[in-house]
Formats: C-alpha cells, structure tokens, sequence
C-alpha cells in the first residue's frame, strides 16, 4: 500500500488547513501523526475504513476532525482553529488496527509540513 500526504503549507493562528491522504489500497486502519522539531512522533487521529470510527488525541479534539472517502481511497484530516503548538510534519499511516501508537501502523507516506504562524 502506497500513501500520498498533501495540503500542508503556512497558516496564521486561528487558520484551517485539510490534509489529504490518498492510498493505493485498504487497511483496516488509516492514521494521521505528527512530528515537530525536536520531538517524537505523536498520534494524532484515526479512522476505521468501513465504520468510519474515529479517534483522535484530546490536544486536537474538537479542533480537527478525520474522515475518509472511500471511492476515493483518500483519508482528509480538516484542522481548524490551528495552534502554533501545530506546527509539525504530518504523517498518514495504514495499519490493521485503530491505534494510537505508531508501531501498529505498517504503511507509512511521506509527510507534508504544517508551520503555524503566531
């Protein structure tokens, strides 16, 4: 399975951005990390293929919001109400289950960069 990230950029606080991650095909799972400068990789979102469950980590609850297009094959994760505490590269990954932790995740695309302006 090969993943395609794209839709970072610069935004002011307070901005949007929508991520996409376009997949050559299906794992149970799809995921979104991140990783800014200096520290480790953190979970962001995920969301289940079929179901359309989701999960997010509480720093973006409320703020971003994941969802998929499945005749698309294309995973979207619309972030709103951006932080400067945002700013990372963001990483799309598939895996067979709905997991917070990154080693549960077997496909991984390159990132796309998200810089928050304060």
């Amino acid at each position: 399975v090969q993943l395609q990230a794209s839709g970072g950029g610069l935004v002011q606080a307070g901005g949007s951005l929508r991520l996409s991650c376009a997949a050559s095909g299906r794992t149970l799972a799809m995921g979104w990390f991140r990783q800014a400068p200096g520290k480790e990789r953190e979970f962001v979102s995920a969301i289940k293929w079929n179901s359309g469950i989701t999960y997010y980590a509480d720093s973006v609850k409320g703020r971003f919001t994941i969802s998929r297009d499945n005749a698309k094959n294309t995973v979207y994760l619309q972030m709103n109400s951006l932080k400067s505490e945002d700013t990372a590269i963001y990483y799309c990954a598939g895996g067979g289950l709905l997991s917070n932790r990154y080693n549960e995740y077997n496909y991984w695309g390159k990132g796309t960069l998200v810089t928050v302006s304060s």
